[in-house]
């Protein structure tokens, strides 16, 4: 297998071109175009960024990616997956109105906004994971699944538990339904947090296993009789029901590896990947912390492997900002995502993406002035 074509450009800009412009160029030249999009849905994968965070990507650029998109003939929509924790995402309604609270609304990206897994996070397509070690069927959201070409639209930033957040991350864990991003986070099943259930029995009344029964006014899962769905913690009014959360880092790189390769498998795809405001910790923070390093820039490919390592190598490459959490770590190897976050190594779930047949970490790197 050759090099994959990565292509990038700075952040400069001069009079009468704008960073919109550089962008719209940048994926023109990287080969958006070849894709077919007439009269076809696609589905732009992005994170509207948790209320709160301020490090997330502006709309602007959603909207330079949708332009160009129509432009070709297609039908866009932004789309993310509801999350697994509690916060202003976990719902399809409170998702919407975060986003819309970040600048995201069909008036300033100029399309709507779908949320992939539906109203409770449970809408979900099973998908064959063809080569997969950990997963044998990924739990995508429907709507995702249900375009014909798939888009990523990504902030690159670390993350506490993959070492950084880039396509792969947004590919995988992003568009898991709840029951997904369970299965990628859990190597348990659900349990309820007993001091704050009240007994309302919304948990039983959904399973379809009869594996949750409330007894004296409090609600338990059986193990034995679970299957994992995660329906329970959608319809939980306390927020009671919580994900075991007990897999180990390299296994949940590993298994993000295998559902983007589920998402993206059969079907025209095309990734974007916006170097900047490099926070040390994931979007899904309801807070920022400052950046780690310089901004860097734009990259694009259609292979999402050699975006993801492209970008490590960018970051890696760029000095420390002083006074960030980078700039307070002892470990000097260089790998500026491990020093923030040493239980973490991205290199597992790369190596593993390339084991499965996702991409290649080879990569040649074009530059666009």
């Amino acid at each position: 297998m050759g090099k994959s074509k990565v292509y990038f450009t700075n952040l400069h800009t001069r009079n009468n071109d704008n960073l919109q412009q550089k962008l719209a160029r940048l994926i023109k030249k990287a080969g958006i175009g070849d894709i077919d999009f007439n009269k076809k849905y696609a589905a732009i994968k992005i994170h509207f960024g948790e209320p709160g965070n301020l490090a997330y990507l502006r709309p602007n650029y959603a909207k330079t990616v949708v332009d160009v998109i129509k432009e070709l003939g297609g039908k866009p929509f932004l789309t993310d997956c509801n999350t697994l924790y509690v916060g202003g995402r976990k719902n399809a309604l409170d998702h919407i109105q975060s986003a819309y609270e970040n600048g995201f609304s069909p008036f300033s990206t100029g399309c709507h906004i779908l949320i992939g897994d539906g109203l409770k996070g449970t809408d979900e397509t099973l998908v064959p994971v063809e080569g997969g070690e950990y997963v044998k069927e990924a739990k995508i959201g429907h709507a995702i699944m249900d375009a014909d070409i798939f888009i990523t639209l990504t902030h690159f930033k670390g993350h506490e538990a993959t070492g950084f957040g880039g396509t792969l991350k947004n590919i995988g864990m992003g568009c898991g339904s709840r029951a997904g991003k369970m299965e990628m986070h859990s190597a348990g099943k659900p349990f309820i947090k007993t001091d704050e259930c009240i007994g309302c029995g919304m948990c039983s009344k959904i399973c379809a296993h009869d594996a949750a029964v409330v007894t004296d006014k409090k609600a338990s899962i059986n193990h034995n009789k679970c299957v994992g769905c995660g329906r329970c913690i959608g319809v939980c009014p306390q927020d009671a029901v919580k994900a075991a959360s007990d897999e180990s880092n390299d296994i949940l790189n590993r298994k993000i590896a295998e559902y983007s390769k589920a998402v993206v498998s059969k079907r025209p795809q095309f990734h974007i990947s916006l170097v900047m405001d490099v926070s040390p910790y994931c979007d899904c923070h309801g807070e920022n912390d400052i950046p780690i390093v310089p901004d860097v820039g734009m990259f694009a490919s259609f292979d999402p492997v050699a975006l993801d390592v492209a970008c490590a190598d960018a970051v890696n490459k760029q000095p420390v900002i002083p006074g960030s959490l980078l700039d307070k770590s002892t470990d000097h190897s260089h790998d500026h995502f491990h020093a923030v976050s040493p239980d973490t190594d991205w290199k597992v779930g790369i190596e593993h993406a390339v084991k499965i047949g996702l991409g290649n970490k080879e990569y040649e790197l074009i530059e666009l002035k």
